[in-house]
């Protein structure tokens, strides 16, 4: 089975925890145990999260003020290899030594008309009180929203478009490798019409893909089985924060897309997961780390699978439909 794990940032660096070299090689060290067992057994993709890592990339690189903070694009690329770095080593540490691990850096076209540009979503980097995210904003021009009882960068987040680069990735899974891409959402880049040799000048934008709905598009591409988005949650819950939210085992993709999740967190993962099945992907499946091997049976988070509303298919039976 050919398998694409999504790793979430949180999967990555708990919230709230301080983001140290040795914080974030703890967490990949316990995310390499949950992915170990799929890499034994399957053909494994993996994607990760890099919204803090690159939040604090520009953070410091705004305090040298010798030259101007680099650009995200080019952030998003520092964070690409440092996180595969750290996923490569520790897998290799859990994995058959012949096993091949192999991080690439994976640039992905976006739209330079897309409203995203217009309205900065995305949340990076560490959480803030509100008068510190008042303080950057007015001396660095950037934009906040609230994240919980905080407040965190925002930037634009636009939908990704094609990815550069999937050949590659199928020679290396045919040949047995573990192939780590499209980090981060990717490197985000545009077209110009520019005249250059190749026909058309490729550049960096200042924006982050959202990591999920990259690895949709990426899952589609490699016509792979399953997407699995691993996240710091089990599963994905219906009436979230109230006395009667309980988690949501299996459903298929219009019946989630009928209900709202929050946009900050589990929003993006579920709209990933129906877009998967609904191109073409056999299930997807959203839920925490360790419960990965879990997460490909069944036996644990919410399962996403293609088909019709229920009501829709009982009314099609002419009957009662069970509840997913």
């Amino acid at each position: 089975m050919r398998v694409v794990a999504a790793l979430g940032g949180n999967a990555l660096l708990e919230r709230g925890q301080p983001m140290t070299a040795e914080n974030q090689r703890g967490n990949v060290e316990r995310a390499a145990g949950g992915l170990a067992p799929l890499a034994l057994e399957h053909e494994l993709v993996v994607s990760h999260g890099n919204g803090p890592q690159v939040g604090l990339l520009a953070l410091q690189g705004a305090a040298y003020r010798e030259v101007e903070t680099y650009p995200l694009d080019v952030l998003d690329a520092e964070t690409e290899g440092m996180i595969g770095y750290l996923i490569m080593q520790e897998l290799g540490n859990v994995l058959p030594f012949e096993k091949p691990l192999v991080t690439l850096l994976t640039m992905i076209e976006v739209d330079p008309d897309d409203p995203a540009f217009q309205n900065p979503t995305k949340p990076i980097g560490p959480v803030y009180n509100e008068q510190e995210a008042q303080a950057l904003a007015t001396e660095k021009g950037w934009a906040f929203k609230p994240d919980g009882q905080h407040m965190r960068r925002v930037v634009p987040s636009p939908k990704p478009k094609q990815i550069f680069g999937i050949d590659p990735v199928r020679w290396l899974l045919e040949r047995g490798a573990v192939v780590i891409c499209a980090g981060g959402g990717g490197i985000p880049t545009i077209y110009s019409e520019e005249a250059v040799p190749a026909g058309r000048r490729l550049t960096g934008v200042e924006a982050v893909i959202d990591k999920d709905l990259a690895s949709a598009v990426l899952a589609a591409d490699l016509e792979a089985d399953a997407l699995l988005i691993i996240t710091d949650v089990d599963a994905v819950y219906a009436d979230w924060g109230t006395p009667d939210q309980h988690a949501i085992t299996r459903a298929t993709a219009p019946e989630l897309m009928t209900s709202e999740f929050a946009e900050g967190s589990m929003g993006p993962k579920v709209r990933a997961a129906c877009q998967f099945v609904e191109h073409g992907g056999k299930f997807a499946a959203i839920g925490s780390i360790e419960n990965a091997a879990a997460l490909l049976t069944g036996e644990s988070g919410t399962t996403v699978v293609p088909g019709e509303p229920a009501h829709l298919a009982a009314a099609r039976a002419g009957g009662e439909a069970e509840t997913p």
